[in-house]
């Protein structure tokens, strides 16, 4: 009996052993565009964004026609203590990956004769010369793990061999590889990025003549849908395929680590659990719901990295902070430092030439870490949280409630505050007082369309459950009233009979409190602090 297919999220992923989503149209455009053009480039993408498996499905592909040489610099650090060191470990890893290919015997030959440890990169290069020259098949190479000791002098002279011998190529003086692709998460045309923030950054590299990589190596919805379909062939869940892509790459942006691992989760741990006991009560929107919440709170070496990154770096803080809280755009420019290193680490992409957070997840993660490092710093708010238990019933949120008692403690603590402070930080009292509420069960986003200095919506989830809450600063009667049919419209996309609005008023005469309106047939409950 063959074995059933699972879901990954370490490691390569194997077509015969994980559901997968096709990606062949990705492959064949890196093909055609830029091996049989005769292009180096590096695949720079994010952590767990799919540069191994990408690696490997394309040596799959090309080895019908070429010597792929496919080695990786993920445990190579003794190969870069010296240029000897350097040219005799890239001879080493060549060899053994020499056996995967059908490789004449002399040619064998040929490659294993001994480095010169006077002159060990000249040595190297009349080797790739004299193996390209001879091979009766044009040869690929491709290295992962390739920014391992990016910041490494060695490490340039590497690339300043590679550089030197494919220019000369071109102009008809030498033979080498065909092809180059070196895989990291840096971009190493670009070294500034590897240095420490407080060092001199270095914007020369001798990999500049490598083309730009621009292919979009996300999911796809259709893709989602496709590995979803491949899933329901075997296990016949009933599911709504269509409807449950979309909520994924909803959540994820396509991120392929987010993506396999919900459906991991739902398959694997939720599926039998006791709120669902089977497959299909699992692959559901609750499902679904239920894996983001287990993503969010991680821990996980993804959420690691971005918190490192961005408390590494001040510029990329103050930036992600500012879209957060405060609504702010900034344009889409990758010369700026923050927004250049942000894409690297693919906590941001551009949308519609501004910068945005790059998936509902991260920003999930990123407004944790934000409120988590305010509430340290503002003592008067954490000493007043109330306590969580009041607003749980019966496993649901009273979300009634949490309005009514954040007006209270809004009045208590804030109330003389001027017009200034609360444009600034209204949004982040809120979400501060919130979090500790719903924190280990519940998740909350804001939707990114609705994000200005002046108003917000906010949908928060819990045990299935969504509520959506429009946060806004009054602005006059007229104003008040687009915002009632605003969120009355977000109801109706999220499907819920009821909904919130919080006004920050500064008008002397204010009417405030709490209280309950109708608006299009809708139930409000307004909130005036």
């Amino acid at each position: 009996m063959a074995k059933m297919k699972k879901f990954n999220t370490t490691g390569v992923c194997i077509p015969a052993l994980h559901y997968m989503v096709d990606t062949s149209d990705v492959l064949n455009q890196i093909i055609e565009e830029y091996i049989e053009n005769g292009e180096y480039f590096t695949i720079n993408r994010a952590r767990q964004f799919g540069k191994t498996t990408t690696l490997e499905l394309l040596y799959q592909k090309l080895k019908k026609k070429y010597i792929v040489l496919d080695i990786s610099f993920e445990s190579a650090d003794d190969c870069f203590t010296s240029l000897y060191t350097l040219a005799q470990g890239f001879v080493n890893k060549v060899a053994d990956a020499l056996e995967n290919n059908d490789v004449q015997e002399e040619l064998m030959q040929r490659w294993m004769k001994p480095v010169s440890r006077e002159l060990p990169l000249n040595s190297l290069s009349k080797k790739i010369s004299d193996f390209c020259k001879f091979s009766d098949r044009e040869v690929i190479l491709m290295v992962d793990e390739v920014d391992k000791n990016s910041d490494n002098q060695i490490f340039l002279s590497f690339l300043g061999l590679l550089r030197e011998k494919y220019l000369k190529q071109k102009m008809g003086k030498d033979y080498t590889f065909k092809s180059v692709i070196l895989a990291g998460v840096y971009d190493i045309k670009n070294l500034k990025l590897k240095l420490h923030p407080d060092e001199e950054s270095k914007y020369n590299s001798p990999w500049n003549i490598a083309a730009d990589f621009d292919i979009d190596m996300s999911f796809s919805c259709v893709g989602i849908e496709g590995m979803l379909r491949a899933y329901e062939a075997d296990h016949h869940t009933g599911m709504d395929i269509q409807k449950i892509a979309e909520l994924i790459y909803e959540y994820t942006g396509g991120y392929p680590y987010m993506v396999s691992y919900i459906c991991k989760k739902v398959d694997e741990e939720i599926t039998g659990s006791r709120k669902f006991p089977d497959r299909s009560a699992a692959w559901t929107k609750e499902g679904i719901l239920e894996a983001v919440k287990l993503l969010v709170k991680g821990p996980n070496t993804l959420y690691d990295d971005m918190i490192k990154h961005v408390a590494e770096y001040p510029d990329l803080y103050e930036m992600l902070n500012n879209i957060l809280f405060e609504g702010q755009e900034y344009a889409y420019y990758e010369y700026d430092k923050a927004v250049n290193i942000g894409r690297m680490f693919g906590f941001i992409i551009e949308k519609n030439a501004v910068v945005t957070v790059a998936n509902r997840i991260f920003e999930t993660q990123l407004y944790h870490f934000f409120l988590s490092e305010s509430l340290k710093k503002e003592d008067r708010q954490r000493e007043a949280l109330p306590d969580r238990n009041q607003f749980v019933k019966n496993g649901q949120l009273d979300m009634d409630l949490v309005m009514q008692k954040f007006y209270e403690y809004y009045t208590s603590l804030y109330s003389e505050e001027d017009e200034r402070f609360v444009e600034k930080y209204g949004r982040t009292i809120f979400l501060m007082y919130l979090k500790p509420i719903i924190n280990g069960t519940g998740n909350f986003y804001v939707e990114d369309q609705s994000r200005t200095r002046m108003r917000s919506d906010i949908v928060v989830e819990y045990n299935g459950a969504q509520y959506v809450i429009e946060c806004k600063i009054w602005r006059g009667e007229e104003y008040n009233r687009r915002g009632e049919e605003q969120l009355a419209a977000y109801m109706d996309a999220y499907h819920v009979k009821k909904g919130y609005l919080l006004s920050f008023n500064f008008n002397k005469k204010k009417c405030a409190g709490v209280k309950t309106i109708q608006c299009e047939g809708k139930v409000l409950l307004e909130v005036v602090v």
